[in-house]
């Protein structure tokens, strides 16, 4: 009975853990991924880095930024953060 007694607080801290810290992580990083697979031309982003454009063009590992003065850098697909806004699609505007 006394080892029992040891073993629960274990088990508990072990689920804690989980619920507190594995859980939410896998569901932030299921998000992201998902996100990233949902990448298409027009959306406005934001890259790990803190550059903001606009895809201009993108294919299965690699997306062509449109930066503020109209220069084109690529980026790995991974390296975005963020879609701040969903695109259109076709023409895509910088100016205000």
């Amino acid at each position: 009975m006394q080892g029992l007694g040891t073993i629960v607080p274990l088990i508990l801290m072990f689920v804690l853990f989980y619920f507190l810290l594995i859980r939410p992580q896998q569901k932030r990083q299921k998000a992201v991924q998902n996100m990233q697979r949902e990448l298409k031309k027009g959306d406005k982003i934001v890259t790990i880095g803190g550059l903001h454009g606009f895809i201009d063009s993108i294919d299965e590992n690699k997306a062509v930024i449109k930066c503020g003065d109209g220069s084109r850098l690529t980026y790995d697909r991974n390296a975005i953060r963020e879609v701040t806004e969903a695109g259109a699609g076709d023409g895509v505007s910088l100016s205000k």
